[in-house]
């Protein structure tokens, strides 16, 4: 849209540059209003063909401007054949995507077919080589599929973590540590509810319970 704004204000300059020769030169009023009037029919052209070619693609052999682009990524593509073969491209330096068409070939439409199928199963993107560049090596693929990106490592060095359910209670330890309430206790320690022998080896009396 900016390109379109800096391109019909060229217009305008040209436009006004024009009638105002024509209103100052020397010759019948009418003649000066005519070339006024052109210039205003010049404007209201100008704009609405700018406007109209905003919804069309482009041809890749009038990219004059982006034609050093080595590779763009397509979004979308539109196979007409024997018409053409429309793309939707986003490359570097421009902020939005482009629409392009390219000249009808057998051999790149099958191309482009093959790397479609492998981009899908892939699961990845769309690649296109030298969009623009008019001569190309037909041995090298003007498409192709990204690879696909690498597994991150399995093992990152930490040790395993065990979960264990005893009632409604669920614990969390890692591999290779006590279970339970006797991994926080020191050792020589009985945990509550549990008797200890005296030192002596004599046994506890026995406390017997009434009914």
């Amino acid at each position: 849209m900016r390109d379109l704004t800096t391109l019909f204000g060229l217009a305008v300059a040209v436009a006004a540059v024009l009638a105002t020769i024509g209103v100052w030169a020397p010759r019948k009023l009418w003649v000066r209003g005519a070339a006024v009037g052109t210039a205003l029919v010049l404007l209201a052209i100008g704009y609405s063909a700018f406007a109209e070619l905003l919804s069309r693609p482009k041809p890749v052999a009038l990219e004059w401007a982006n034609g050093q682009t080595a590779v763009a990524t397509v979004l979308a593509t539109t196979i007409r054949e024997n018409e053409g073969i429309y793309l939707w491209l986003q490359y570097s330096g421009q902020a939005e995507p482009r629409a392009y068409v390219v000249p009808w070939g057998r051999d790149l439409a099958e191309q482009l077919q093959q790397a479609t199928s492998e981009a899908e199963q892939n699961g990845t993107g769309l690649m296109m080589r030298l969009p623009f560049e008019r001569s190309w090596d037909p041995r090298e693929p003007k498409f192709y599929a990204m690879p696909q990106p690498a597994l991150p490592p399995k093992d990152n060095g930490a040790a395993p973590q065990v979960f264990e359910r005893r009632g409604r209670k669920r614990e969390h330890r890692h591999a290779g540590a006590p279970a339970g309430r006797e991994a926080g206790r020191p050792a020589g320690r009985a945990g509550p509810g549990v008797r200890r022998r005296p030192a002596t080896g004599r046994s506890l009396p026995r406390v017997l319970r009434r009914p």
